[in-house]
């Protein structure tokens, strides 16, 4: 694992020593993809991917999962226990929560998970403390609470995000608008649809040659930087949602509290007096982008106690249908909407209709 570590501590200091400019570009791609490749043996060490540790891993359940990643003695098991009434050792030293504490709340409907995670301390994407099994949970939440000191705020988020990035989490980001495909021959055929200032035709191939990627075809859609065409070559990174928890806000005045409130993705809140949970929780319920639908039987009137839940990115009826039961798209006829998707109440609709929020369903199937 040194030797790993060393290497590692090699690339960074040899790429804070080199200066940044044209000439310097393949060298300093090259050194981020030998860095990235490292950081890959680091998160899954050769020889198969090992336990996840011992209490860290939660089954999945619920609509969607929320997982709280923060220092040690933010308030995350405060906010916890304060949100799900869920009990997480709570006290004023560091590292109480030494395994995952899963909690789960109600809201709008739909069933949320939260996960309060061991403090995470820096090196974690190094291994130390217990980083990799807490990151390595943190990857599989729909949105993470990066939880955070008001008094220290800027200094502990430039360094979280570092240990995320470290373990491909990339928050809040778009995955890169660029298009590459391996071939067997033709060499690299790169195609640039906007004028870039970073790559250019050398730069790219330094960086997949490093990856022993020799007949490619790329095609750069945005002016791209070699972080993005690693972050695509690598293929495991996870582009997930995050909202900035700004915790005691208790032991700040009301001038320091509205410059916060400027902060893009930031909620600010206090765990311990329960301040501000209603904005947090609503802007929650925005991020996870979740979408209700109520199911009506024939001849009844519509359940509204428990809707159906599903993600913006998928809410066809046929999502709907197979979210219910597998066998039901099958036996399918056509389905009845009442809602802001259709044009008249109700509507006849096939599978390939796109819902939307609160929409009322009523599936008929085949006889």
């Amino acid at each position: 694992m040194s030797t790993i570590l060393e290497k590692i501590a090699a690339i960074e200091s040899e790429m804070a020593r080199t200066q940044k400019n044209k000439a310097t570009a393949g060298h300093l791609g090259l050194l981020k993809a030998r860095l990235a490749k490292l950081r890959r043996e680091l998160i899954t060490p050769k020889g198969g991917g090992g336990g996840t540790g011992e209490g860290f891993d939660v089954a999945k359940t619920g609509d969607a999962r929320v997982g709280f990643v923060g220092f040690p003695s933010v308030g995350k098991s405060t906010l916890l226990s304060n949100l799900a009434g869920v009990y997480s050792e709570v006290a004023a030293y560091e590292f109480t929560t030494l395994t995952t504490v899963p909690g789960c709340i109600k809201y709008k409907g739909a069933k949320i998970q939260l996960l309060d995670l061991p403090g995470i301390i820096e090196g974690a994407k190094d291994g130390k403390g217990r980083g990799r099994q807490v990151i390595a949970v943190a990857r599989t939440c729909s949105l993470i609470f990066l939880c955070l000191d008001v008094l220290k705020p800027l200094v502990h988020k430039k360094l979280i995000e570092h240990e995320l990035e470290g373990f491909g989490l990339r928050l809040n980001k778009q995955p890169p608008n660029i298009y590459f495909k391996k071939k067997d021959k033709g060499g690299i055929n790169l195609n640039c649809m906007v004028t870039q200032s970073e790559l250019d035709a050398d730069t790219v191939k330094t960086i997949l040659s490093e990856y022993k990627i020799h007949n490619a075809d790329v095609t750069l859609k945005y002016d791209a930087t070699s972080d993005d065409l690693i972050d695509v070559i690598e293929g495991n990174r996870i582009y997930v949602p995050c909202i900035y928890i700004l915790n005691k806000i208790d032991q700040i005045s009301i001038e320091e509290l509205d410059v916060i409130y400027k902060i893009p993705h930031c909620v600010p809140i206090s765990a311990h007096h329960k301040w501000n949970f209603d904005d947090l929780l609503e802007k929650m319920w925005e991020y996870l982008k979740l979408v209700r639908i109520y199911t009506k039987p024939k001849g009844q009137l519509p359940d509204y106690n428990s809707p159906i839940v599903l993600h913006l990115d998928h809410i066809s009826v046929e999502d709907f249908c197979n979210k219910l039961h597998r066998s039901i798209a099958k036996e399918f006829k056509y389905a009845l909407v009442w809602g802001s998707s259709v044009k008249h109440q109700p509507q006849k609709v096939g599978l390939e209709h796109i819902l939307a929020d609160e929409d009322v369903v009523q599936i008929v199937k085949k006889v």
